[in-house]
C-alpha cells in the first residue's frame, strides 16, 4: 500500500526520509522530486529493484542509459568516470537540471554494463539529494511520466500517486513538480561537450 509522505525542500522531514531510505534499502520503489519532473527511484546497487522499474517503464537497458542521481560530484564520481575537464563541467553546472553522460564505472551493477554509459544527475532540489546521501548510494532514477503525457499528471505528485500506487512504497509529496525534463549532454568525450536534449537548462560549453 502507496503511502504519500509530504515535506519541504526548506523544512525536510528526516522521519521521512529515514522511511523512504528504508523502503529503498529494502528493494522498494518511491517516487520524488527532483528540479525537474517527479522520478521514480530506487536503490541503484539493487539489480531486482531496477529490473522492476525498467518493467514499470518499459526501458530496456541495453538499449537506453540509465541514470542515477548522486547527492555531490564527489558520490557521482564513485559510480562515473569522471576526467579533469569533465569535472570543470559538472563543477560549473551542477547541482541543476542537467543529466551528464559519462563513462560507467565497474562499482555501478551488471545490468549498467550493457551500455558502458551511465546519465548522472545532481538535482538542485534538497530532497533528492538528501534521498543519495542518506541511501549512501546514488539512486536509479528514471521520470515519473513520459515527455509526450500530459503535463498535469508530471507536474502533481498527488495524479502520479494515483498512477504508481500498486507499483512504489512512497510518494513523497514535494509540492508541484516542474514540467519540464532535464537538458542531457553527452560528456563521455569531455573535450566535446554535446546536447542530446535540450530541457530545463541552458548549456554552452
Amino acid at each position: 500500500m502507496m503511502t504519500i509522505l509530504k515535506t519541504y525542500q526548506t523544512s525536510i522531514n528526516e522521519r521521512y526520509m529515514e522511511l523512504a531510505v528504508d523502503a529503498m534499502r529494502e528493494g522498494k520503489l518511491i517516487v520524488y522530486p527532483t528540479d525537474t519532473l517527479y522520478a521514480i527511484g530506487c536503490d541503484a546497487l539493487n539489480i531486482r529493484a531496477i529490473e522492476r522499474i525498467c518493467r514499470i517503464k518499459d526501458i530496456n537497458p541495453q538499449k537506453v542509459n540509465l541514470s542515477i542521481v548522486c547527492s555531490d560530484i564527489s558520490q557521482a564520481a564513485e559510480y562515473a568516470r569522471i576526467d579533469n575537464r569533465a569535472f570543470r563541467i559538472l563543477k560549473e553546472y551542477l547541482p541543476g537540471p542537467y543529466t551528464f553522460l559519462l563513462p560507467a564505472a565497474t562499482t555501478l551493477p551488471k545490468i549498467f554494463k550493457g551500455r558502458k554509459v551511465v546519465g548522472v544527475r545532481i538535482p538542485d532540489n534538497a530532497i533528492a539529494c538528501r534521498l543519495a546521501q542518506e541511501l549512501g548510494n546514488p539512486l536509479l532514477s528514471t521520470s515519473a511520466v513520459g515527455e509526450a503525457e500530459i503535463r498535469q499528471d508530471a507536474v502533481d505528485p498527488e495524479s502520479i500517486a494515483l498512477r504508481y500506487g500498486n507499483e512504489t512504497e512512497f510518494v513523497i509529496d514535494g509540492g508541484e513538480g516542474g514540467a519540464v525534463p532535464s537538458t542531457v549532454v553527452d560528456l563521455t568525450d569531455s573535450a566535446a561537450p554535446s546536447v542530446i536534449r535540450l530541457g530545463a537548462g541552458e548549456f554552452t560549453d
